[in-house]
């Protein structure tokens, strides 16, 4: 029998997928769980990932002419109540406040509510009612038309299983909401903003997605449409990733945005919302970590590389450091794609586990300098998209001046990985046995890996949707825009249907 492979995660992947998810995040020092139950602490090497999200997707949503605001924590009851569709869909999940203040309890140690709320107020599960409100304080004329807002803030919805990055109480998200004079502008924002989270997903995140519709159980609640972007984790389940709703004029009539036509009639606004989460980075670690920790892409990691000064004797030490710093400086004043090279200088002296603790944060080179590469004006580099032992030494002047280039291949490395992940577990499947079967564990041990993406026909019935998912927790992840006119029959009942869907197991 052969030995064990040794990983610095345990378990694998194919051994416990669920806790190796977890097990990574811990290895990779990003988050931990809070005091506070459902929460999450995110550490520095994990928000710097997402500081890296906001600051490109700033930029994309900008060049549309979306400018940032901030809205209130605290909404009225009041104002979730006007649009019945929207509170029945997040009544289970919000968190209410009822009183003001604590006072010392009179029966016993410690403090109890006090100072009851005249209205409760609800920790925003999301932001359509308030920001309506102003909507519709901003807006009378058509000429105030299109309004464009976007806010990064912090939302609560009181899950009862929870998973970090994943689905928490409380997670960070950027939401934009938008108000235009016509049906047709309201429907071109919710496409155009569906179409920079997939460029962004592919790009940066080296995430490969399906773009498509939401079947109507499935729409944000009170919206007419909501378009989403899918992804395959390497367990073969989905990943909703973004979503964009088109709002039509439910929300404006709950709270009266209304405006003045250029005929000088009264009309409702269309709106629009659309967003994504730290939800981004739960996905990023499930389609590109190993057992080793997790795989940063370039474009979008804490860092790019790591400098690791090697000195075994005491007079070494000062010659190594002032290379690797002239090496920083050198590295830092490049730029990777609109942003300054980011290195990271480690000359902890902690032997092997400091290469294993850059392996684990999954940073995308590593770079080991002594003496003897001093001595021949060379370095020691290692990619992570690699085997932790493939090292090469490259002469200092092509490495920085290759840099750029090798970044983009090891980009380019973890977007065909994740590509072949999604082309080699979909499938078309045409009758019931056969999608039953793929989606049955066939090992009980190991119940989390199988199936994948299952492009099947569906007749458009909704019990046909529910009975599929009862039967097998699998649900329409959406209806692929690229998804061409097909006559077939429903997957389940065999039903007529014009064109397959994608049901698949999703977090």
């Amino acid at each position: 029998m052969k030995n064990k492979v040794k990983t610095a995660v345990t378990p694998t992947r194919v051994e416990d997928y669920p806790e190796w998810y977890q097990q990574v995040i811990k290895a990779s020092d990003l988050a931990e769980r809070s005091p506070v139950r459902g929460c999450m602490v995110i550490k520095p090497w994990g928000y710097a990932i997402w500081e890296n999200i906001m600051d490109v997707l700033n930029g994309m949503f900008k060049a549309t002419g979306v400018k940032n605001a901030y809205f209130p924590l605290f909404i009225p009851l009041s104002f979730l109540e006007k649009e019945a569709a929207h509170v029945e869909g997040f009544a289970k999940e919000c968190a209410v406040v009822t009183h003001h203040r604590l006072e010392p309890a009179t029966d016993r140690e410690g403090l109890v509510p006090a100072g009851p709320l005249t209205e409760p107020l609800v920790v925003r599960p999301t932001s359509e009612t308030i920001i309506g409100e102003s909507f519709s304080r901003w807006v009378s004329s058509y000429r105030d038309l299109p309004i464009l807002i976007n806010q990064w803030a912090n939302v609560v919805r009181w899950e009862m299983r929870t998973r970090m990055f994943l689905r928490t109480s409380e997670f960070l998200w950027q939401e934009g909401h938008t108000a235009h004079a016509t049906r047709e502008e309201a429907l071109e924002r919710t496409h155009m903003m569906l179409e920079i989270y997939a460029g962004f997903a592919r790009e940066y995140l080296a995430m490969p997605v399906i773009k498509g519709r939401k079947t109507p159980s499935e729409r944000f609640p009170g919206a007419e449409d909501t378009l989403c972007i899918e992804s395959m984790m390497q367990d073969r389940k989905a990943l909703q990733v973004g979503t964009s709703h088109f709002l039509g004029q439910n929300f404006a009539r709950a709270s009266q945005i209304r405006f003045q036509s250029p005929q000088e009639t009264e009309e409702y606004a269309w709106t629009t919302s659309w967003g994504v989460s730290t939800r981004m980075i739960g996905g990023l670690i499930m389609s590109h970590a190993d057992d080793d920790g997790i795989v940063l892409p370039p474009k979008i990691a804490s860092a790019q590389v790591v400098l690791m000064p090697i000195f075994r004797k005491p007079d070494d030490k000062s010659r190594v450091m002032e290379y690797v710093k002239s090496l920083e400086k050198e590295l830092s004043s490049r730029f990777y794609h609109h942003r300054r090279i980011c290195v990271e200088v480690d000359s902890r002296d902690i032997g092997g586990t400091r290469n294993w603790d850059w392996i684990k944060k999954g940073i995308p080179l590593r770079v080991e300098i002594g003496p003897r590469d001093i001595d021949e004006n060379a370095v020691f580099v290692a990619r992570r998209d690699r085997k932790h032992n493939d090292k090469t030494s490259m002469k200092r002047e092509d490495f920085v001046g290759g840099i750029v280039n090798l970044l983009d291949e090891i980009q380019q490395n973890l977007l065909d990985r994740a590509a072949e992940n999604l082309h080699a577990h979909s499938v078309k499947i045409d009758d019931a046995a056969s999608f039953y079967d793929y989606f049955t564990p066939k090992n009980s041990e190991k119940p989390e890996i199988h199936g994948g993406f299952a492009h099947c026909h569906w007749c458009g019935s909704a019990g046909c949707e529910a009975g599929i998912k009862e039967d097998l927790s699998v649900t329409i992840r959406c209806a692929p825009f690229e998804s061409e006119a097909e006559e077939g029959k429903c997957i389940r009942c065999g039903g007529p249907s014009h064109s397959r869907v994608i049901f698949a197991k999703a977090y």
